[in-house]
């Protein structure tokens, strides 16, 4: 569940500011990227977990609502996750996640492992355990499953992880983070490699994709106001999964989840912002 807070300016360390607005919203990246995919087309199941309280009732309503097959939602005696967001007036965030029902999901079950091996894409974030991931990925990758990562929230990735993935996606700062360097070309160089294709997000200058070690394409961001960033990031995943699974390209795929995580931008909350299928369709034509 995020808390959102829109304020002036993002505060810096030991300041206090003052929210021009305050709400809460369906929001974790595993549930908006879900939505988005959902949303762009993809039949589309989701694993997690939530807790016995109000935002995990909210949180499931929230996947029924978009037609999301949450038979392996788990319940957790832990509370929901929440996401404490502050949005500025350039309409950039900062946001802390605190994992809570995530935190659970440390071992998969039989139940998970046959439903990763009978999908088309499985797509990944880093708000739960870690050894999770690394589970799914090695399950899925060994049934020629498409394996798609967001390693978001950042941080090192096991070279086990690493080569059971077809698709590792980036924003600028994970780049710096996952690829071990603080430029940001040099980063993407080490990644490049060490995956089959990866995509390095740059906001409202597009993604730069990269394949069998280089580069070879540069997807352009329309030119859009944007009100909230918050999940723009995660729209572009779902919505990437969501064209692969249908047989679109890789390049293709990335031009069509570039327009819905622009469409994205003009509206407030994560998951209300996710376009639909139609939309993204109507602006990219």
């Amino acid at each position: 569940m995020d808390i959102v807070f829109g304020v002036d300016r993002i505060p810096g360390a030991g300041e206090t500011v003052l929210a021009t607005s305050a709400a809460r919203y369906p929001g974790g990246k595993g549930l908006n990227q879900t939505v988005a995919a959902a949303r762009a087309g993809a039949p589309t199941g989701f694993i997690g977990a939530v807790g016995y309280d109000d935002d995990g009732e909210r949180l499931l309503l929230t996947m029924t609502d978009d037609s999301i097959d949450t038979a392996l939602v788990r319940r957790s005696t832990a509370d929901t996750g929440r996401a404490f967001i502050t949005v500025d007036a350039q309409a950039e965030n900062a946001i802390v996640v605190s994992s809570g029902a995530n935190a659970d999901v440390v071992t998969l079950t039989d139940l998970e492992r046959a439903r990763l091996r009978s999908t088309g894409v499985l797509l990944m974030q880093l708000e739960v355990p870690l050894e999770t991931v690394r589970e799914a990925a090695s399950v899925a990758h060994s049934a020629g499953v498409t394996v798609v990562l967001n390693a978001a929230p950042a941080q090192a990735l096991p070279p086990e992880l690493l080569a059971d993935l077809d698709v590792l996606i980036v924003n600028e700062h994970e780049a710096c983070l996952v690829g071990g360097s603080d430029d940001l070309a040099t980063a993407s160089a080490l990644l490049a490699v060490l995956v089959p294709r990866l995509i390095v997000t740059l906001g409202p200058a597009g993604s730069a994709l990269f394949e069998a070690g280089g580069e070879v394409a540069r997807v352009s961001a329309p030119s859009v106001v944007a009100v909230d960033s918050t999940g723009a990031g995660d729209t572009f995943c779902g919505a990437f999964a969501a064209a692969i699974a249908e047989g679109i390209g890789f390049v293709g795929a990335a031009e069509f989840a570039t327009v819905a995580a622009a469409l994205s931008v003009q509206a407030v909350g994560a998951v209300p912002s996710i376009p639909f299928r139609a939309s993204i369709e109507e602006a990219g034509a």
